[in-house]
């Protein structure tokens, strides 16, 4: 299947990516850091291959900047409700 306006996709890099990526996340979970620190990893990791994903599997990155805005919509929307939560938490 070609790629419109003569886009070219490497999904085998992409792919190599991803697997990098997961190989680190479950080799962050075995060093000997805090609980903080390794969550912190694991979402800015996490979030690397939710990218990843959007970007090139769903083919956002050759789209308008309309429809990345819509994308981006519920990940912002999330993360403010869970900071919003968090005072209650504790």
């Amino acid at each position: 299947m070609a790629e419109k306006e003569g886009h070219q996709t490497n999904y085998m890099g992409v792919f190599w990516w991803l697997l990098i990526l997961t190989v680190l996340e479950v080799s962050v979970v075995y060093l000997p850091l805090g609980r903080l620190v390794v969550g912190v990893l694991l979402v800015g990791m996490a979030l690397s291959k939710v990218t990843l994903v959007a970007l090139y599997f769903m083919h956002l990155r050759f789209e308008k900047l309309t429809l990345g805005l819509i994308a981006l919509t519920p990940l912002v929307l999330c993360v403010f409700l869970t900071l919003m939560l968090l005072p209650d938490a504790s």
